[in-house]
């Protein structure tokens, strides 16, 4: 089940999830963390664009172009890193539209009413007519962590981790 950034941490602490594969990591002091990886950001785009062309985008070429935005906290690692990259090209983004999920995201760019940055894993599974290209000019990467409750005595968590890690 793909589970919004703002309901995930909710989720585990109440119980209704056991663990969570997360895009950057809870920061909660009752959720333990298990970095595993990373994951590059990518330029999602529909098909039909004319940087689908192209083997890896300048991120320059992003100027004034819509932006399809994950509503990550301002705290989050997530929202700084695609702000950041967007800052350190001098780029400006014009927000499209909030979405709640990398899914939903991903429809909106097959609808032609922006692009995506997400990480690199968001081309599994999505929809025919949605491109992924790397940036030219950077490898800005996002951590992909295991997160579950610390008080969680469930011996599945340590196998999930495991599974999960060698998967990454």
């Amino acid at each position: 089940i793909e589970l919004s950034a703002s309901t995930r941490e909710a989720r585990l602490l109440d119980h209704s999830v056991t663990v969570a594969l997360c895009m950057p990591a809870i920061h909660h002091s009752e959720i333990e963390v298990s970095t595993i990886g990373k994951q590059r950001l990518m330029l999602a785009m529909p098909a039909a664009s004319q940087l689908a062309r192209s083997a890896a985008v300048p991120v320059k070429k992003l100027q004034g172009r819509p932006l399809i935005s994950l509503p990550w906290p301002a705290e989050d690692p997530a929202t700084s890193l695609v702000t950041s990259l967007l800052r350190r090209h001098q780029v400006s983004m014009p927000v499209a539209n909030r979405v709640e999920t990398v899914h939903s995201a991903l429809s909106l760019v097959l609808a032609g009413e922006g692009m995506a940055i997400v990480p690199a894993c968001a081309q599994l599974g999505c929809p025919t007519g949605v491109v992924f290209r790397p940036f030219l000019d950077a490898d800005d990467a996002m951590d992909v962590a295991i997160c579950w409750r610390r008080d969680s005595l469930n011996p599945l968590v340590r196998n999930f981790l495991k599974c999960a890690e060698k998967a990454i």
